[in-house]
């Protein structure tokens, strides 16, 4: 056990019990309302039916499940069963061409029937897509697209939720990767397959897993859901009739001020080269007017900066800034890093306007466009994306993060992020049905450097006192929950939780190990890939939060589970080096409680592995960590796997004990090294999760549903508030899972559900 270090919290000293669930019993959640989810599908013995309880149905709990309606099931308009511990049946004389109804039974009485319907012949729902045109860069580069992320809303009202698709080009790339990129587009489909509408976002926002956070949700409460995303000048609508002829496209407002400033929807901010170039050029012209300079923060010169003899007067000439550049670019980048190849830096978008937007669901009308806050400033500059080793211009200046909050406990909240390496900020917004309205803003500052070209700003507090030690907390994704038990949710950002009102909760530090490079410091988490957040420990009060970093050598863990109400680490293990992922899940029953791995290889000088929630090693072997699923019938944990380096890989459902439950041949996960699904999560059906992947051609959808039959009874996991929330950021950089405000595993303790309180 030798370099792990456990901390270890006494639950009886604990002051931050949460609150019991009475104390806000009154308070009504917002949230949609659903049809019955109703669906069958074609299976060896029969025909297997799936459908919703509601969570308005709910009235208590039983041995066996959730209470308060149970169900009478039709085929072809006669009963043939009532169903009253589940919301599955196994129809064994059912055929492909019955038909099915299911209708509810409240206090002895029974209400209005679902909507018909017939099996799938397979067991997965197909959903056909409109792949956009290939394309070609610039500098000449060919490129494809294929679906990637989706997330779902109910766009028409109707209680059926319609699937959003974002397509990233085959050139998409990571921030610091080079090279131009082809545009993103998000289309809304009926899951009929129908294409209502597409967003063309244009040529000037960057492809990327960082760049567009898209949110489907109904903020104002009509019943609809509305999509709010980042735009920019040339980002347009596109309308489709019925038979998919395109029958309206309109460009997004600009605000007054950009076009009296002479921007366009014809505009291009992409830079080629030769135009990075040029703009290093300008940046140096002006080095004598940068605010940080003027106030003595930064060197007077460029050669100070650089380390090297002046040979220049201020203000720079062209033709001395030119040679500086030159200087720059072709002597000083490349000896701090041969990665540093400016001259071949092209297609990103370091300049120009950048808007928050809100589109009509159904229709892609566009309701409201204002500038998105915060605005870059700069290149990266202050964010200190030419201070490391590393040169990144445009880097940690264009990381972007998005959910959905409730952050008043009745209405939802639109959270959108940028910055998490440095300069951290987010802005919460709430949406009336006419005009955006922010709720609060949180900016650490930007973190000081003594020189932009030379400094370690990871770690630093930011300039802005209430936030400063915001900074280099962020993940590549957040949560929401309500960590402190009052009812309203908190962000989960990272190694820090900011508070429902928009303060800063907490920030999580720890003492270094004597084996770190920053040995007894009391020092961040830091920055991490990989977070879960959720009642993993269904024995000790409150959440817990489950999170692996990267900061390697000065960071105190490489591992930790932490206190959701506090951010206290309750155990958690060093490193020594940046720990990629990790993942929890019932996956073994005998364990109490969830169990929670990382992705670190197992060695000798390390113990990482498999743990019990209570910080118990389990063994050194673990299951994947790409994504999780709900799929048995039992309430314990899937794998999804299907991860590749050089060739994408047939995703598969696996059970730690049972081995693999589904191949879904023919289709692809996305993002090659972190084998995401397009969507997990309780589309239709019964409390159980769904797995939306596309077809290898991304000609299609698929929605895969779990035919094996469960009698326990618990309602649709869309309308626990922490649950839904969750599926809705699920799309958001680094896709993690989604969790409920409950303990969900095997050993589900019924009494302990919470009963939905919706409007």
């Amino acid at each position: 056990m030798r370099h792990l270090r456990f901390t270890l919290l006494i639950l009886a000293t604990l002051v931050c019990v949460l609150p019991a669930t009475p104390a806000i019993a009154d308070v009504r959640i917002k949230m949609e309302r659903l049809d019955r989810g109703l669906v069958a599908a074609t299976v060896p013995n029969g025909v297997f039916l799936s459908w919703r309880l509601l969570g308005t149905e709910v009235t208590g709990s039983g041995s066996g499940g959730m209470v308060g309606a149970d169900f009478r099931v039709y085929r072809d308009g006669r009963p043939i069963a009532t169903v009253t511990d589940s919301t599955n049946y196994l129809d064994p004389t059912g055929t492909a061409t019955s038909r099915y109804s299911v209708a509810p039974i409240i206090r002895g009485k029974e209400g209005r029937s679902s909507a018909a319907s017939r099996p799938w012949s397979e067991t997965f729902h197909h959903v056909p897509l409109r792949k956009p045109a290939d394309g070609v860069t610039p500098v000449g580069e060919a490129y494809t697209y294929a679906a990637n992320d989706m997330s779902v809303g109910d766009v028409d009202g109707d209680g059926r939720y319609e699937l959003v698709v974002k397509w990233e080009p085959s050139n998409s790339k990571d921030v610091s990767q080079r090279g131009y990129t082809g545009p993103t587009y998000l289309d809304t489909y009926t899951l009929d397959g129908r294409l209502l509408w597409r967003l063309d976002l244009g040529v000037n926002i960057r492809s990327g897993a960082h760049y567009t956070q898209f949110l489907v949700y109904d903020f104002d409460g009509d019943g609809r859901s509305e999509l709010m995303v980042k735009t920019a000048p040339g980002t347009r609508q596109i309308r489709y009739d019925a038979a998919g002829n395109v029958i309206g496209e309109r460009y997004i407002t600009m605000p007054e001020h950009d076009v009296k400033a002479g921007h366009s929807h014809t505009d291009d901010y992409r830079l080629s080269a030769a135009g990075y170039f040029e703009h290093v050029v300008e940046m140096f012209m002006k080095w004598h007017e940068h605010p940080e300079v003027v106030a003595g923060h930064w060197p007077a010169t460029l050669e100070q900066a650089f380390g090297i003899a002046p040979t220049h007067s201020y203000p720079l000439s062209r033709e001395s800034a030119v040679e500086l550049a030159t200087y720059f670019v072709d002597v000083y980048a490349p000896a701090r890093s041969g990665n540093n190849r400016l001259r071949e830096f092209a297609g990103f978008i370091l300049t120009g306007p950048e808007y928050l937007s809100v589109f009509d669901g159904a229709t892609g009308r566009e309701l409201q466009t204002i500038p998105y806050k915060p605005g870059r400033g700069d290149d990266g500059l202050l964010w200190g994306d030419y201070a490391m080793a590393r040169i990144e211009p445009g880097n940690r200046v264009d990381r972007f993060l998005s959910s959905v909050a409730y952050l008043d406990g009745k209405r939802p909240s639109a959270v959108f992020a940028r910055g998490y390496y440095t300069r951290t900020t987010l802005v919460a917004y709430t949406w009336n049905g006419h005009k955006l309205k922010e709720v609060w803003y949180v900016d650490s500052g930007h973190a000081p450097m003594a020189n932009p070209f030379n400094a370690g700003p990871h770690g630093v507090n930011g300039s802005n006192p209430a936030y400063a030690t915001l900074t280099t907390q962020g993940f590549h994704s957040m949560s929401v929950a309500d960590v402190d038990g009052d009812g309203k949710q908190e962000i989960v950002y990272g190694g820090a939780t900011i508070d429902d009102d928009g303060s800063l909760l907490y920030s999580s530090f720890d003492v270094a190990p004597p084996e770190s490079s920053v040995p007894g410091q009391n020092v961040r988490l830091g920055h991490g890939d990989a977070m879960h957040v959720g009642d993993l420990d269904p024995d000790r009060p409150g959440l817990e939060i489950w999170s692996v970093h990267e900061g390697g050598a000065w960071a105190p863990y490489g591992w930790a589970m932490r206190d959701a109400a506090t951010g206290k680490v309750l155990f958690g293990g060093y490193s020594g080096r940046d720990t990629g992922r990790g993942m929890v899940g019932d996956i073994d029953p005998a364990v109490r409680g969830l169990e929670a791995w990382s992705s670190m290889p197992p060695n000798q000088e390390i113990v990482s592995g498999l743990w019990s929630v209570r910080g118990e090693h389990l063994g050194r072997v673990t299951p994947g960590t790409n994504q999780s699923i709900r799929w048995a019938a039992d309430m314990t944990t899937q794998l999804i796997n299907g991860t590749a380096t050089t060739e994408l890989q047939t995703p598969t459902i696996d059970d730690w004990k049972r081995g693999t439950l589904l191949t879904a041949t023919g289709t692809l996960t996305n993002n090659w090294t972190k084998g995401n699904p397009g969507l997990v999560a309780d589309v239709f059906g019964d409390w159980r999760e769904e797995l939306v992947v596309r077809t290898a051609d991304s000609r299609a959808a698929r929605i895969y549903l779990s035919t094996e039959v469960t009698d326990r009874k618990l309602y649709t996991l869309m309308h626990d508030p922490q649950y839904r929330v969750e599926v809705a950021r699920q799309q958001t950089g680094y896709n993690q899972p989604a969790y409920p405000s409950f303990y969900l595993a095997s050993d589900l303790d019924w009494s302990k559900v919470p009963i939905p309180r919706i409007r």
